[in-house]
């Protein structure tokens, strides 16, 4: 399609001697011609990143430009970055909306001529957009079918579906990973139609950065899943950037807090058909930092340490593993020993290093020593006994899975 569109504005642009872009109708850049005279931020941005603020999205809809029918004006605002006022022209296929043609109002006044060129090449617009979504439905369905196979829990399906996605031009061979991205409220509510929109949207902008057939998504009931091709060393994208980019989108689109969205990325697999095991690494990663919220809210299964081997473990068997000296000093909190559970935990953290402990928790030495002592008082554990140091850093470790601390 973008190909077809391309000479469509280039062929119009040509004609009138001005500026043509074609964007989709949310307003993401298809195609469009060299500048004839100056540009805007606005139009920066979205060549360059794809990427169309929420603000000027806003912007377009308090215009009610989706329901227009015939050329319109989009004033120029210069907070938004939109310096230059644009002419637009929906494009429509039996009434629906697929996208807009837009003039810079920069290059000179829309003449009769010029309005009649638009009309016809919106027209044409349209029926290569919608010949292109019917295509483009048919694929996307067959990827949500074989995705869905790759991810079951059924290995017959893996190297088939695995295959398949090869075969019909979707996906290119080679070593993959997947990244999940994970709503939850902190109401307990389960996500809406709107977020699960900001879910879809967060994987249609991931999968715009990246090369085609190097991304396939799927929309799951309770989060995102985008399988990433790590095939050349070339196309090496760092996934943690991605990650991000995906958790800004999804920020953006839903107006959820910072803490309500979660991105895990599991380890890279040789082959698409081993592809469901990077899957549930990436799920455990998001469920490990929606717990451990100091690993941040996008992290790697790679990165999750000793939380990999207890994020293993039923919850009943985590429970009982958390040390009864370590449940003593935790019930001690309603006494005012906080300041006790943190000490301790900075002390394990730092391999018992007290000078940089005290620095961390900004106490004198004494002080720390003072705290030090009341652990071992209320837990009966020695702090010079390597082992037990170690039962209450696995503790620690676990509390904060099973959220008691």
């Amino acid at each position: 399609m973008a190909s077809e569109l391309q000479r469509l504005v280039d062929s119009l642009g040509n004609r009138l001697g001005r500026s043509v872009a074609i964007d989709d109708a949310a307003i993401q850049l298809l195609a469009y011609t060299s500048h004839v005279g100056e540009v805007d931020e606005a139009r920066l941005r979205s060549i360059m990143q794809r990427h169309v603020p929420r603000s000027l999205l806003d912007y377009l809809d308090g215009l009610d430009v989706k329901q227009s029918s015939d050329l319109f004006s989009v004033p120029a605002q210069a907070d938004l970055g939109l310096n230059i006022a644009r002419v637009g022209m929906p494009v429509r296929h039996q009434g629906g909306l697929l996208g807009y043609l837009w003039l810079l109002a920069s290059d000179g006044p829309v003449t009769d001529e010029v309005a009649d060129a638009l009309r016809s090449a919106a027209e044409t617009a349209g029926l290569i957009m919608h010949r292109e979504y019917l295509v483009g439905e048919l694929e996307r369905r067959t990827e949500r079918e074989l995705v869905r196979d790759l991810l079951s829990g059924d290995p017959r399906l893996h190297e088939d579906a695995a295959a398949r996605l090869v075969e019909d031009d979707l996906f290119v061979a080679g070593t993959a990973a997947v990244l999940t991205v994970t709503l939850v409220r902190h109401d307990g509510a389960q996500i809406g139609e709107k977020d699960r929109l900001a879910l879809a949207a967060g994987l249609d902008y991931a999968r715009r950065r990246l090369p085609a057939r190097h991304a396939i998504a799927l929309e799951r009931p309770d989060h995102g899943v985008l399988v990433v091709s790590r095939a050349r060393p070339g196309l090496q994208r760092d996934l943690a950037g991605l990650g991000a980019a995906v958790h800004e989108r999804v920020l953006a689109e839903s107006g959820c807090a910072p803490d309500e969205c979660w991105v895990g990325i599991g380890e890279q697999r040789a082959t698409l058909a081993q592809i469901h095991e990077s899957h549930r690494e990436a799920r455990q990663a998001a469920r490990v930092a929606c717990i451990i919220r100091v690993l941040g809210p996008v992290v790697q299964h790679s990165r999750l340490g000793v939380y990999t081997l207890l994020a293993e473990l039923p919850p009943d068997r985590l429970r009982h593993s958390v040390p009864a000296g370590l449940w003593s000093l935790l019930d001690s909190r309603d006494h005012g020993n906080d300041t006790l559970i943190s000490t301790l935990e900075t002390f394990l953290d730092n391999a018992s290093d007290v000078k940089r402990t005290a620095e961390q928790l900004c106490v004198h030495r004494a002080t720390l020593y003072y705290r030090l002592r009341r652990i071992e008082e209320i837990t009966q554990v020695s702090l010079d006994n390597g082992n037990e140091r170690l039962v209450l850093h696995l503790g620690l470790k676990v509390a904060r899975l099973i959220e008691v601390l």
